[in-house]
Protein backbone atom coordinates (compact mmCIF):
# COMPACT_ATOMS: atom_id res chain seq x y z
CA UNK A 1 0.00 0.00 0.00
CA UNK A 2 1.14 3.36 -1.01
CA UNK A 3 1.04 6.47 1.71
CA UNK A 4 1.46 9.70 -0.07
CA UNK A 5 1.67 12.83 2.62
CA UNK A 6 1.06 16.28 1.87
CA UNK A 7 1.98 19.51 4.52
CA UNK A 8 2.36 22.71 4.94
CA UNK A 9 -0.80 24.47 3.43
CA UNK A 10 -2.55 27.71 5.21
CA UNK A 11 -3.09 30.91 4.43
CA UNK A 12 -0.81 34.00 3.60
CA UNK A 13 -0.85 37.57 2.47
CA UNK A 14 0.39 38.51 -0.73
CA UNK A 15 4.22 38.75 -1.12
CA UNK A 16 4.58 35.62 1.58
CA UNK A 17 5.98 32.68 1.70
CA UNK A 18 4.79 29.18 2.44
CA UNK A 19 6.80 25.58 2.41
CA UNK A 20 4.72 22.74 1.71
CA UNK A 21 6.24 19.01 2.46
CA UNK A 22 5.14 15.93 1.04
CA UNK A 23 6.78 12.75 2.60
CA UNK A 24 5.81 9.02 0.44
CA UNK A 25 5.99 5.57 1.79
CA UNK A 26 6.07 1.90 0.67
CA UNK A 27 8.04 2.07 -2.70
CA UNK A 28 11.10 2.91 -4.96
CA UNK A 29 10.71 6.64 -3.55
CA UNK A 30 14.20 7.22 -4.99
CA UNK A 31 13.50 6.34 -8.62
CA UNK A 32 10.20 8.11 -8.61
CA UNK A 33 9.36 11.24 -10.42
CA UNK A 34 7.23 13.98 -8.20
CA UNK A 35 5.27 16.49 -9.05
CA UNK A 36 3.26 19.14 -7.36
CA UNK A 37 0.26 20.04 -8.44
CA UNK A 38 -2.42 22.81 -7.76
CA UNK A 39 -6.61 23.24 -8.87
CA UNK A 40 -8.28 26.20 -8.23
CA UNK A 41 -11.85 26.27 -7.88
CA UNK A 42 -13.36 26.10 -10.86
CA UNK A 43 -10.35 25.53 -13.02
CA UNK A 44 -8.77 22.74 -14.20
CA UNK A 45 -5.62 21.10 -12.41
CA UNK A 46 -2.24 21.92 -13.52
CA UNK A 47 1.25 21.00 -12.99
CA UNK A 48 3.05 23.48 -11.19
CA UNK A 49 6.75 21.69 -10.77
CA UNK A 50 8.17 18.59 -10.92
CA UNK A 51 11.74 16.84 -9.95
CA UNK A 52 13.21 13.54 -11.29
CA UNK A 53 15.16 10.86 -9.41
CA UNK A 54 18.16 12.66 -10.44
CA UNK A 55 17.35 16.22 -9.51
CA UNK A 56 16.68 17.34 -12.75
CA UNK A 57 13.57 20.05 -12.18
CA UNK A 58 10.78 21.75 -14.51
CA UNK A 59 8.40 24.28 -13.65
CA UNK A 60 5.00 26.32 -14.86
CA UNK A 61 5.95 29.25 -16.46
CA UNK A 62 3.18 30.91 -14.10
CA UNK A 63 5.73 29.92 -11.10
CA UNK A 64 9.21 30.52 -12.37
CA UNK A 65 11.45 32.54 -10.24
CA UNK A 66 9.47 32.36 -7.16
CA UNK A 67 8.79 29.09 -6.42
CA UNK A 68 11.65 26.06 -5.95
CA UNK A 69 11.27 22.18 -6.01
CA UNK A 70 13.51 20.15 -4.24
CA UNK A 71 13.50 16.12 -3.14
CA UNK A 72 15.45 14.97 -0.08
CA UNK A 73 15.84 10.75 -1.08
CA UNK A 74 17.16 10.08 2.66
CA UNK A 75 13.97 11.75 4.23
CA UNK A 76 11.56 10.08 1.40
CA UNK A 77 9.97 13.46 0.99
CA UNK A 78 9.32 16.55 -1.61
CA UNK A 79 9.84 20.59 -0.78
CA UNK A 80 7.70 23.00 -2.72
CA UNK A 81 9.05 26.66 -0.94
CA UNK A 82 6.66 29.10 -2.71
CA UNK A 83 7.78 32.85 -2.00
CA UNK A 84 6.35 36.04 -3.51
CA UNK A 85 2.65 34.41 -3.54
CA UNK A 86 0.02 35.96 -5.05
CA UNK A 87 -3.77 35.56 -4.48
CA UNK A 88 -4.09 34.03 -7.89
CA UNK A 89 -1.50 31.40 -6.35
CA UNK A 90 -4.49 30.30 -4.53
CA UNK A 91 -5.62 26.45 -4.94
CA UNK A 92 -5.49 22.89 -3.55
CA UNK A 93 -2.28 21.68 -3.86
CA UNK A 94 -1.05 18.14 -4.06
CA UNK A 95 1.77 15.57 -4.23
CA UNK A 96 2.35 12.86 -6.98
CA UNK A 97 4.86 10.33 -7.74
CA UNK A 98 4.90 7.87 -10.41
CA UNK A 99 7.43 5.93 -12.72
CA UNK A 100 10.27 7.89 -13.77
CA UNK A 101 9.08 10.54 -16.27
CA UNK A 102 10.76 13.41 -17.40
CA UNK A 103 9.55 16.81 -15.72
CA UNK A 104 8.99 19.07 -18.53
CA UNK A 105 6.87 16.18 -20.00
CA UNK A 106 4.89 16.29 -16.41
CA UNK A 107 4.57 19.80 -16.35
CA UNK A 108 3.94 20.61 -20.07
CA UNK A 109 1.23 17.63 -20.50
CA UNK A 110 -0.05 18.20 -16.84
CA UNK A 111 -0.25 14.95 -16.20
CA UNK A 112 1.58 12.28 -13.92
CA UNK A 113 0.86 8.81 -13.65
CA UNK A 114 1.66 6.90 -10.54
CA UNK A 115 0.46 7.98 -6.59
CA UNK A 116 -1.34 11.12 -5.26
CA UNK A 117 -1.59 12.46 -1.88
CA UNK A 118 -4.46 14.32 -0.27
CA UNK A 119 -4.48 18.20 -1.04
CA UNK A 120 -3.34 21.12 1.08
CA UNK A 121 -4.85 23.89 0.72
CA UNK A 122 -3.16 27.06 0.05
CA UNK A 123 -4.76 30.82 0.32
CA UNK A 124 -3.12 34.04 -0.64
CA UNK A 125 -5.13 37.19 0.28
CA UNK A 126 -4.81 40.66 -0.88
Amino acid sequence: EVHVTVSGGGSVQAGGSLRLSCTTHEYPYNTYTMAWFRQAPGKEREAVAAIDSDGATSYADFVKGRFTISRDNAQNSLYLQMSSLQPEDTAMYYCAAGPKQKPQVVITTGLLTGYWGQGTQVTVSS
